[in-house]
């Protein structure tokens, strides 16, 4: 019976310290499970997207990553690992608890919600706007004062904007007021080259020899576009009857029928028909060809100081582009027309109205360069016009990417001169 009982008491007090055991490891066992969270990004705007990983998870088995009141799915690996996406939702701020969570195990972690990061849009750069310095530029395109993106690519290229907008009309059309609007929308003033004949019936056309013209043939015409441009009110510059010292327009003393002193009478009579018209804002423009050997001489086309506000001339460098042409430098170009508009014309602003250079025969940057300059120095001449036409050759400011560059810098070095 003793036996029996000491056995008793042996068993009950294994049992017991079996117990004590496994209430000291038991709390060590559930401490290892435990799991652990982190996030990447812990920081960021609301709505980021984020990584949530964990360890110390339950093995192979679904659990849930849960932020606010959304909830994202995990899944362990057999290690008790896991990596999930999740979303920090629109509307959170501050610091905000990311909770994964399995069956048997959960852990937290802070993702810190910042002010979202802004990204302003480089303001566009200005557009280019018309100089003020003293040796004015201006243009004439393909397409004309219409062609707005051509007067666009224009003032990229020069870096300012024209001041002035050359551009032709014949005898056949009406004062042209869509396209001054055009013009003077732009901040520029029109520059009309106003032809005497009808487009495209060639130097000899009688009907509109300069005796007609005298003889007031066609004075209701010349008056309609005298009432018009003084009912247009705004500043114009009227380029009539030009190179006249040539003898490629029907208009030169020297074909289709004129006369010596010719000119000088009709160019008085469109003169005073459209001043009778109070067509005070329009400024005369002479606008003679640089003289050359067997041109008509000046001094006889000349309409006289009552006639005329401006004087200008008209020069190219052809360079090697055509057969009878050679390379030729600004101030050879020009100089000698210069001199005598000074001699004709005292005191009287010079234009340069039409200008450009071929690429062929020379280096054009280096004479863009040249040009401007050379003009620049001369206190006498107001500007000059580009002929940014691809015609009898490459006249544009970017017939190459070099003659763009300097066209653009002589400008630039002529605004802060």
């Amino acid at each position: 019976m003793y036996k029996t009982f000491k056995t008793f008491l042996s068993a009950v007090a294994a049992a017991l310290g079996l117990a004590l055991a496994l209430a000291v490891v038991q709390p060590a066992a559930a401490q290892a499970a435990a799991g652990q969270i982190s996030l990447s990004p812990t920081t960021g705007p609301a709505g980021s997207a984020i990584t949530v990983t964990g360890s110390g998870f339950k093995a192979s088995t679904n659990g849930t990553v849960i932020i606010g009141s959304t909830t994202f799915p995990l899944k362990t690996t057999s290690t008790g690992t896991f990596s999930a996406p999740a979303t920090i939702p629109a509307a959170a701020t501050g610091k905000i608890t990311v909770t994964a969570k399995t069956s048997s195990v959960q852990a937290s972690a802070v993702f810190t919600v910042t002010a979202p990061t802004t990204t302003t849009a480089p303001a566009p750069a200005p557009a280019p706007t018309v100089s003020t310095a003293r040796l004015q530029f201006g243009a004439a395109t393909n397409g004309g004062p219409l062609a707005s993106a051509e007067l666009d690519e224009v003032a990229a290229l020069a870096g300012e904007a024209p001041s002035s907008v050359l551009f032709y009309k014949d005898f056949l059309q009406p004062a042209p007021i869509t396209e001054m609007n055009a013009v003077r929308s732009r901040g520029a003033v029109p520059l009309v080259t106003w032809e005497p004949w009808a487009w495209g019936g060639g130097v000899n056309q009688p009907a509109y020899s300069l005796d007609r013209i005298a003889a007031g043939d066609f004075d209701a015409h010349i008056a309609q576009w005298g009432q018009a441009l003084a009912a247009w009110g705004y500043p114009v510059q009227l380029r009539f009857a030009h190179e006249m010292n040539g003898d490629w327009y029907p208009w030169a003393e020297s074909v289709n029928g004129n006369q010596p002193g010719d000119y000088v009478l009709a160019w008085r009579h469109v003169h005073d028909v459209v001043e009778a018209q109070g067509a005070t804002n329009v400024s005369w423009v002479w606008s003679p060809n640089v003289p050359y050997w067997g041109s008509t001489d000046l001094a006889g086309l000349y309409p006289g100081a009552g006639y005329v506000d401006v004087v200008a001339l008209d020069g190219y460098n052809w360079g090697t582009s055509a057969s009878w042409s050679g390379w030729i430098s600004p101030q050879d170009l020009f100089a000698p027309g210069i001199a005598q508009l000074r001699e004709l014309a005292p005191g009287t602003p010079i234009l340069i109205a039409e200008t450009a250079s071929s690429e062929a025969g020379g280096d054009k940057a280096a004479w863009n360069t040249q040009l401007i300059s050379y003009l620049a120095a001369q206190p006498d001449v107001m500007g000059f016009v580009w002929f940014h036409i691809q015609k009898e050759a490459d006249w544009r400011i970017n017939s190459s990417a070099a003659s763009a560059t300097a066209f653009k810098n002589a400008l630039q070095a002529r605004r802060t001169s």
